[in-house]
């Protein structure tokens, strides 16, 4: 465990408990930096808030801005949650940050300490734009004390964490839509015509202007590339670096905000080819895991997703791959114990893949259980007692792609192992 998370551990109750009145009376006592930073860009939605936050960062730097990031969850190291002028913020430095907001006295969760952190972080550093996501849900959210950002933006809404926002798409987004703020211009992913309709209600309510993915612009790929189109408007685009049909969503969604932000539109392409955002479909050519299936003339794949929604981008990214080179395909899988198990396999169904369940250190779900979920979605399922097992067995049995998938939490070990293909 690296030093921050191991002192958020020993000093910060451990629980989710969405209020947003704990967090504006700690920005006070601090001097409400969420009053005090350049142009913020904030971000809500269920998948993709943080490939799209990827793409417009990588936008805004080819444009020559320096750009503060504040994201959730990290996969190593904690620090990556905070990124100042382009650089992720030192441990020192986030040390003597959490010291302040200690200080203050306010009791407040870890969540919200460490966004007070990230506020006061990025409102004393110059910088010229901000891109915040939102940790859980977006009404109650810490990050929702910044009443006037410059462009609110909403990424795909579906069903996760329905122990905190239910099992409804329409409530959940109803909570998405709580960061739509009045006369602040909203830009809207695709969505599911219930969750639209929803978004679409309250920014009428509050009077927010909205411009919608497959209403007001939209991408597809065309020639190994991309087009994007907007009312007046149209984009050559080369294909996005992140992998994935879903991806070309996520870079369009930045793509309509850089516009907003009026980036030219050479920083554009830029951003779309260069993006980088670990463990989203990521393929990995280095450490020691790589170096295990390399060595079996294999592919070695890490996807983070973790609900339905992201398993069924996952499984359309899969089935374009084996379509185009076909290989035996398995899976390694672990997840959190309180994740829809379910939902997950049934949408990679269709793969054909053969399943290794794993363990990862917190509350992963029991390997034997989560095979037995797996066998249910008509999918060979293997329980293995860790990621080394699970890889070897995969490729002494003759995967020749291998996917390391169903958790943030696992792909943070498996990027840990080896210092070189940490998050920069």
């Amino acid at each position: 465990m690296d030093p921050i998370s191991r002192r958020l551990l020993e000093r910060l109750p451990q629980k989710i408990d969405l209020s947003l009145d704990r967090m504006r009376a700690l920005c006070a006592a601090l001097g409400d930096p969420q009053d005090r930073l350049p142009a913020v860009v904030h971000v809500a939605g269920t998948n993709g808030k943080g490939s799209t936050v990827a793409f417009l960062r990588a936008m805004a730097e080819a444009a020559g801005l320096r750009v503060h990031v504040y994201t959730s969850p990290h996969l190593v190291r904690f620090n990556e949650r905070i990124r100042l002028a382009g650089d992720l913020i030192e441990t020192e430095a986030l040390n003597g940050l959490l010291d302040r907001v200690e200080a203050a006295g306010a009791p407040v969760t870890v969540f919200e300490a460490t966004t007070a952190a990230a506020l006061l972080a990025m409102a004393e550093t110059p910088a010229d734009l901000a891109l915040i996501e939102v940790g859980l849900g977006g009404r109650l959210d810490a990050t929702n004390v910044i009443d006037r950002p410059l462009v609110s933006v909403i990424a795909p809404v579906d069903l996760d964490h329905a122990e905190f926002l239910g099992t409804d798409r329409a409530v959940i987004a109803g909570e998405k839509a709580g960061i739509l703020k009045p006369g602040v211009p909203a830009v809207i992913a695709r969505q599911a015509e219930d969750a639209m309709a929803v978004i679409e209600a309250e920014a009428a309510r509050v009077g927010a202007r909205l411009t919608v993915m497959g209403r007001d612009f939209d991408a597809w790929p065309e020639r190994g590339a991309m087009a994007w189109q907007g009312e007046d408007r149209l984009l050559d685009l080369p294909a996005p670096s992140l992998y994935g049909a879903h991806q070309i969503d996520n870079a369009a969604l930045a793509v309509a905000v850089a516009l907003e932000l009026d980036l030219p539109e050479a920083a554009i392409v830029r951003g779309v080819e260069t993006a980088r955002w670990p463990a989203r479909m990521q393929r990995l050519t280095e450490g020691r895991y790589a170096e295990v299936a390399r060595e079996a003339d294999a592919e070695l794949w890490l996807d983070g997703g973790h609900n339905p929604h992201a398993a069924a981008a996952l499984a359309d990214a899969l089935s374009r791959m084996q379509a185009r080179a076909p290989r035996p395909l398995a899976l390694i899988c672990g997840m959190l114990a309180n994740k829809d198990a379910g939902g997950f396999f049934e949408a990679l169904t269709g793969t054909g893949a053969h399943v290794f369940t794993v363990p990862f250190e917190g509350a992963a779900a029991d390997p034997a259980a989560l095979a037995a979920v797996a066998h249910g979605h008509g999918l060979g399922a293997t329980p293995c007692e860790g990621l080394d097992a699970a890889l070897e067995r995969a490729v002494r049995f003759g995967a020749g792609r291998v996917v390391i998938c169903g958790s943030l939490y696992l792909a943070g070990e498996v990027l840990g192992a080896d210092e070189l293909t940490w998050p920069r």
